[in-house]
């Protein structure tokens, strides 16, 4: 039996140990600080019988644009523990907490072109759709595809990006990196609510391994 619950500060290391097995978009322990700091309702794990930590998303508000939303830093799940919905399960944990407790209206994320999988994820279980491509976003030269979920409580303003070529061809692995670390340090106050989506695999966000993680990080 697996559990989803939200994250203590006592998880993170576990979290990073997780990622670092999983995806290829690493970053340095004080960046799961940061978002456990400034967001902690977002920050969920699935935890096994054991107590083990076999997935986890890390995520976070973005409060220096004009439309609060929400951004999925990194999703990851171990093969062992995969097709159980986990996810799915950790993904929406975290958009509802985003909707509920900061008012997002949307949530963004980014996944590789080549991960079929996680793009499968984001866009048929989760309903998140294209809103822009991302050239050569990872650390590796890959191309990422900007996606956006619209919550439930707002519509994003009419401003046209939303929508946008779909690919479905180009696939994420699980676990699909999004691309940015941000580094500024925000309030977390902005939104007051996400949307309960479903879950993805989405990598680590950022676009480069751990050791470029700081200096990346959005």
């Amino acid at each position: 039996m697996v559990c989803i619950r939200k994250a203590v500060v006592d998880d993170l290391m576990a979290m990073q140990a997780c990622n670092l097995f999983c995806l290829p978009e690493n970053y340095q322990m004080k960046y799961y600080f940061y978002h456990i700091l400034s967001w902690p309702q977002l920050l969920y794990v699935a935890e096994d019988y054991n107590g083990r930590i076999v997935g986890y998303v890390l995520a976070k508000m973005e409060e220096e644009s004009n439309e609060c939303h929400g951004h999925i830093t990194s999703l990851a799940v171990l093969r062992t523990h995969r097709k159980l919905g986990l996810a799915t399960k950790l993904m929406s944990a975290a958009q509802n907490a985003m909707e509920q407790v900061y008012g997002a209206e949307y949530v963004s994320l980014h996944v590789r072109k080549s991960n079929r999988a996680a793009f499968n994820l984001y866009t048929e279980t989760l309903g998140y759709k294209i809103h822009d491509i991302e050239a050569k976003y990872y650390a590796d030269g890959e191309d990422a595809y900007d996606m956006r979920k619209q919550l439930k409580g707002k519509q994003i303003h009419g401003t046209g990006h939303h929508h946008h070529h779909h690919h479905p061809h180009h696939h994420h692995h699980h676990g699909h990196g999004h691309g940015h670390v941000h580094g500024h340090q925000h309030g977390g106050g902005c939104c007051s609510g996400g949307d309960s989506g479903s879950v993805a695999e989405v990598k680590a966000e950022s676009k480069g391994n751990a050791s470029k993680a700081d200096s990346k990080a959005n």
